[in-house]
């Protein structure tokens, strides 16, 4: 994370430009708030991003994250005109310690994360959806990467890709452009529902109550694990998965889970 625990202590302070934020019931929305931009990524909304994630990540009492987004459109991806003008905004929130690459962001959360997706999303805006854990799309939603049509090309998000889709699914997208329906993704594996877009907050506040009935530390254990797997040869996979299971029978959510299975009551997790 580019921020510390001490950092993101002040979170509720932070009058954010381009980000809607709201914490219930253990549930941290997000919410894209630049509509008239169409949700690109500028410098700002960026770092404002990596603010949020690393609040989600370093507060106990969140335990999943919703992304969202204002307007029409879910995300256009990097916003090219402040890229390259160098446009200044004047800052919302502490310099970073380092840039802010959304897919290592999404990654280092170690805690589900649904994308409520809207509208259409585009180039950049799919390391958001690829970062997530779970992606409910409107039947109407659309995803492409049209970088190559600009001379271009995808870089960060073809990685992304690749923990999640085929390898020449991946090319197949980065290379020809094509505009992708929601079931087509679905299909392919990005999209975890397509539902109508009448029903999506209807769909995510399902899914919300559904993982909100299991053991935050037992999610967050195993998400943290998905990703340490990545940095260690096959041969060493089996001895640290043991080890993680031996810490995390040593938790208070273990124990709790435990003792509500052998009394047959619904468990209370910390």
């Amino acid at each position: 994370m580019l921020y510390t625990a001490g950092q993101v202590a002040h979170f509720n302070e932070i009058r954010f430009r381009y980000l809607l934020t709201s914490v219930d019931d253990h549930v941290l929305t997000i919410r894209l708030n630049r509509p008239e931009k169409k949700n690109a990524l500028s410098p700002l909304l960026l770092n404002e991003l990596a603010f949020a994630l690393a609040y989600a990540h370093h507060t106990l009492n969140v335990w999943l994250v919703v992304l969202a987004a204002e307007g029409t459109v879910f995300c256009a991806g990097m916003d090219l005109k402040s890229l390259s003008e160098g446009v200044q905004e004047e800052s919302t929130v502490p310099e970073p310690s380092g840039p802010v690459r959304l897919g290592e962001l999404m990654a280092g959360l170690h805690k589900p994360c649904i994308g409520q997706v809207q509208g259409p999303v585009l180039a950049g805006g799919l390391l958001l959806v690829a970062g997530c854990t779970h992606v409910v799309a409107a039947e109407e939603v659309t995803f492409s990467l049209p970088e190559v049509k600009r001379g271009l090309y995808p870089f960060q998000v073809m990685a992304s890709l690749l923990e999640i889709l085929p390898p020449r699914t991946v090319i197949d997208w980065c290379l020809r452009a094509r505009v992708v329906s929601a079931e087509e993704a679905h299909r392919q594996g990005l999209v975890t529902e397509v539902v109508a877009a009448g029903q999506l907050s209807v769909a995510v506040q399902g899914l919300v109550a559904e993982l909100k009935a299991f053991s935050p530390t037992a999610m967050q254990f195993g998400l943290r694990a998905y990703q340490q797997l990545k940095g260690l040869p096959r041969t060493d996979w089996q001895a640290f998965l043991h080890e993680q299971f031996r810490l995390i029978q040593q938790t208070p959510d273990a124990k709790e889970g435990m003792a509500a299975f052998l009394e047959k009551r619904v468990p209370r997790w910390e």
